[in-house]
């Protein structure tokens, strides 16, 4: 007797170009509000009359709460709707650009980075889950090269936006303004967005299968199917190693770019003479160039370069970077701030595209907002201390020469995690790791 054939899971329908472009915007408007702040930091320290370290904490206390929020978000990814999601992305930057805008003490701005984090920590896992159910494997490397080029888009447009929008309309205008923004691109996001039923209609990422995945997942076994093995831990509770190696990169990569991008506006005016909004467009070119160079990072990845090998570059571009800026501040060279901002765009500002790609070839469909939850905890806790260190160090020495110093010895303990990752990824290519070895 032969039994009736089991429908098939419907295949994935061709994702659309509006998808793509909201998840670009996802990427950038959870970073918006500290853009926001960095760019308008001269405007916002005479405003509040706070030091430069003080402004650093508040950056510190964003990356702080979405480092904190990061794997309990990572987790409920897997299971919440992606539109609920896109509503505590764009929703929660806007409430807190909102309070920042009315802030007329130090502590409200606290408050406004504290609910700044979580619309941060959860948007990787989110874009994340969406295009490894709604895009072809073939595609996905270059979907994650634009969708993290979002974060960029979001220092460009916070880098020409905030500054010009401020002087005219001050602090508060400019942060009610991109509120607004954020608005009407979540308003976008419900016409675009896949509801949860089409979502969990998708084959789970044809998947796994032949793009490195953990051996233990293949095609063949439905994401809710429990993997067992013959003891009594189940394998799918223990991520790969690999994903703490990125999470190590994406920490010490992260406080280096993240004190870069806080405190280069302030260094451009303070110690260079740029004016408010030279020092801005500063940020932006750093923006333009991390847009075009994360697409291209991520175009590396798709072309099959190993990741440890794309994080070694990234790392010893970015010292280059670091560099200038001590060249720059020690001779008062203008040119060299725009030759460290170009730097800073082209190599470090990638390193979450190659990191965000890698993970996608590890880890299987129905475990990916979990392995990006570590990840994004990984990051979140160096973007923390990054702005932190740096403003604590400035208020100090009274200058940023031990800063930069600071962010040259985390891109170094970088440089030696990505050897690690390619010692590990050598180990294992004969075994697990083909086209996503590390």
């Amino acid at each position: 007797m032969t039994l009736p054939a089991q429908p098939a899971p419907a295949p994935a329908s061709r994702p659309s170009v509006g998808l793509l472009l909201i998840l670009l915007c996802a990427m950038g408007a959870g970073p918006l509000f500290n853009y926001g702040v960095s760019v308008s930091s001269a405007l916002i320290i005479e405003r509040f009359g706070m030091t430069a370290g003080e402004l650093g904490r508040v950056v510190t206390v964003v990356f702080a709460s979405a480092a904190v929020m990061s794997i309990w978000l990572g987790r409920r990814a897997d299971v919440m709707s992606a539109r609920s999601q896109m509503l505590l992305i764009f929703g929660g930057s806007a409430v807190a650009l909102v309070v920042a805008a009315f802030s007329s003490q130090y502590w409200l701005l606290i408050v406004a980075a504290v609910l700044a984090g979580p619309a941060q920590a959860i948007s990787n896992p989110t874009t994340n889950r969406i295009i490894i159910r709604a895009v072809p494997a073939a595609q996905r490397t270059g979907w994650v090269g634009v969708k993290q080029s979002g974060v960029q888009a979001s220092q460009l447009f916070a880098g020409l936006f905030f500054p010009a929008v401020a002087l005219a309309l001050g602090w508060t205008g400019a942060a009610l303004g991109a509120a607004l923004v954020c608005v009407v691109i979540w308003a976008l996001s419900l016409k675009v967005v896949p509801s949860a039923r089409a979502l969990a209609s998708r084959r789970p990422a044809d998947t796994a299968s032949g793009s490195g995945a953990d051996p233990s997942w293949s095609p063949s076994r439905s994401a809710s199917t429990p993997v067992t093995t013959g003891s009594t831990t189940s394998t799918e509770d223990r991520l790969p190693r690999v994903v703490y190696y990125f999470a190590a990169i994406a920490l010490f990569s992260g406080l280096g770019m993240q004190a870069t991008n806080v405190y280069l506006p302030l260094f451009a005016v303070e110690e260079i003479g740029f004016s408010l909004v030279l020092g801005g467009v500063a940020a932006a070119v750093s923006g333009v160039v991390g847009v075009v160079f994360r697409i291209w990072w991520g175009r590396r990845m798709q072309a099959g370069w190993r990741p440890s090998t794309l994080l070694l570059l990234i790392c010893l571009g970015a010292l280059l970077a670091v560099t200038a800026f001590l060249v720059a501040g020690a001779t008062g060279t203008a040119a060299l701030v725009w030759v460290g901002a170009a730097l800073h765009g082209m190599t470090v500002l990638g390193a979450n595209v190659v990191i965000n790609a890698g993970l996608m070839s590890t880890i299987p469909a129905h475990r990916i907002g979990a392995a990006s939850g570590m990840n994004s905890m990984g990051m979140y806790l160096g973007f923390a201390l990054g702005p932190l260190l740096m403003g604590w160090l400035h208020d100090l020495t009274g200058s940023f020469d031990s800063g930069w110093l600071l962010v040259t010895a985390a891109y170094l303990v970088c440089v030696g995690l990505a050897l690690a990752l390619r010692s590990h990824g050598r180990r294992l290519r004969s075994t697990h790791y083909t086209k996503g070895d590390a």
